[in-house]
């Protein structure tokens, strides 16, 4: 077994909760003949060392031979596919569906027609209840098989049936492909190239969407066709920055979901997705009563939804949850509350119990330093900070990682760290250096740290004014006004321009906005 296909294998086992450890070892004992089974005993061995050492293990488990340990290595993996396969069919209703599915394939091959076709069409309800429409499909060919060789006096009617609805599933799947195509293109876009910056960039994907998008009436369309079109909105609208109309999109992905409850527990991945991009958009807007409104929504899924049962689903609404809890707080100007609110997920990024990748906790670490440079506690931004300026190139978030080094920069400068400012704006010049299309806001900032150490502090107060006038003309732009929501450095200014903390600052004026 590769090195890669063990780090899998350890994965995997580290993965496992209790309960599923237990099955497992139920479902060996349950299923083998013999008491001594050696990649039980493997198993044993990697769940309580959490990795793998060759010379230990032979020397623990004699009966293992060295030459023994690739197969059962293999071996072990399987079965703990097979135990997961078993368990997880309770609460998936496709693993359980494909199961039914497997057993009327099993009466076919025993000559068993009748049988099969009896199974079939109970799975074939279950699966058009759930909107599964690919595996009605399949389910719909193997009628056709069978049918082939299953004579009845009903055959010409049935034959007609089965050809018009396979026709028929064909069309519906074909539509819900070209959006959900559409859909991924527009995402691989955005990882590309990132948000519209100009009128040039708003033309390119303005032509492409358009020509792409698939003619269909809205009515006409399936769950699915009608939840990719809201995506390939969605997905256009957010990466045009056009958060108002990407808002009404993704309100209606939900309303979609409110339409047909069934579906939330059925598809909860989408339904998060369709919670997470509405509170985005409602955030960029800066709609803080309809956001803390949805955020209770998502805040309320886990009673729709038994996410302990699904690991993956449990990590996205942990994920969800926390992105917004910490959105909420910088809206509301409660930095040092917020803090208290995400002391949670600062274990969680130390243990990933979730498996994040490095871009999900770079971001994390990035608003978590905002928060602390809102809360005024400056020397733990730059520890979070550091997290992100030390990472060994990351080809990801140049935004952030540029962000990050200026902010870096200001938190020094707050703390009368003078000399290190001077140094480290070398560093930073040469990094952005590097970064195609900054935006304007990150230009005109990183200006005005560079000559921080050459102005004398009487002279700051009129270099904090200027920099104001000039990043609030910035701030009106069409597409430079979402950089502001990555670090609110106007409210940054009024606070050294007034002597007060930022955090008072930023809660005043959005006190101001909820009274006006």
């Amino acid at each position: 077994m590769p090195k890669q296909s063990t780090d899998y294998l350890i994965q995997l086992i580290k993965s496992l909760t209790k309960s599923e450890k237990r099955h497992f070892r139920l479902f060996v004992r349950r299923n083998q003949a013999s008491e001594d089974i050696l990649f039980l005993q493997l198993f044993d061995f990697l769940e309580k060392n959490g990795e793998y050492e060759e010379d230990k293990i032979l020397a623990t488990i004699p009966d293992i031979k060295k030459r023994q340990m690739s197969n059962l290595k293999a071996h072990l993996y399987k079965q703990l596919l097979i135990s997961l396969r078993l368990l997880n069919k309770n609460y998936d209703e496709e693993i359980e569906n494909r199961e039914r599915i497997d057993f009327a394939k099993v009466l076919y091959n025993k000559g068993l027609y009748r049988q099969a076709l009896e199974v079939l069409e109970r799975v074939k309800k279950r699966s058009v209840d759930a909107r599964q429409t690919a595996l009605v499909y399949e389910i719909t060919e193997f009628e056709k098989l069978i049918e082939g060789q299953y004579i009845t006096q009903s055959l010409e009617n049935r034959a007609e049936s089965i050809s018009e609805e396979s026709a028929d599933l064909l069309r519906e799947m074909q539509i819900e492909n070209e959006y959900s195509n559409l859909s991924l293109q527009l995402y691989g876009l955005y990882l590309k190239v990132g948000y519209v910056r100009d009128e040039k960039d708003y033309i390119f994907i303005k032509n492409f969407f358009t020509s792409n998008l698939p003619k269909h009436d809205y009515e006409d369309l399936s769950f699915f066709g009608k939840l990719h079109w809201c995506q390939c909105y969605v997905w256009y609208h957010y990466i045009s920055q056009d958060f108002l109309n990407c808002y009404r999109y993704a309100q209606r992905w939900v309303d979609l979901f409110d339409e047909h409850k069934d579906m939330v527990a059925r598809q909860p991945v989408l339904y998060l997705k369709g919670l997470h991009n509405l509170l985005n958009a409602l955030h960029n807007l800066l709609h803080h009563d309809k956001f803390v409104e949805t955020l209770d929504k998502l805040e309320a899924f886990p009673k729709q939804f038994n996410i302990k049962q699904v690991k993956n689903i449990e990590g996205l609404f942990t994920l969800y949850y926390y992105i917004h809890l910490i959105k909420k707080n910088f809206m509301a100007g409660t930095f040092t509350a917020g803090l208290e609110d995400v002391k949670p997920l600062k274990k969680l990024l130390k243990d990933n119990p979730y498996n994040w990748d490095d871009r999900r906790i770079m971001i994390f670490n990035y608003r978590l330093a905002c928060m602390h440079f809102g809360a005024s506690q400056f020397d733990e931004a730059i520890d979070y900070l550091n997290l992100i300026i030390n990472q060994k190139a990351p080809d990801y978030r140049g935004d952030i990682q540029s962000f990050a080094r200026i902010l870096n920069l200001i938190a020094h400068f707050e703390l009368g760290n003078d000399q290190l400012v001077e140094y480290q704006v070398k560093s930073v010049y040469r990094f952005l250096a590097k970064m195609e299309d900054l935006h304007e806001v990150q230009k005109e900032i990183f200006r005005f740290v560079r000559k921080l150490s050459r102005v004398r502090r009487e002279e700051l107060h009129e270099e904090f004014v200027s920099l104001k006038k000039k990043l609030v003309k910035i701030q009106d732009k069409q597409y430079e006004g979402r950089a502001f929501l990555y670090l609110d450095i106007i409210s940054w200014l009024e606070s050294k321009i007034e002597g007060r903390p930022v955090e008072e600052v930023t809660r005043e004026k959005f006190l101001e906005s909820v009274a006006g």
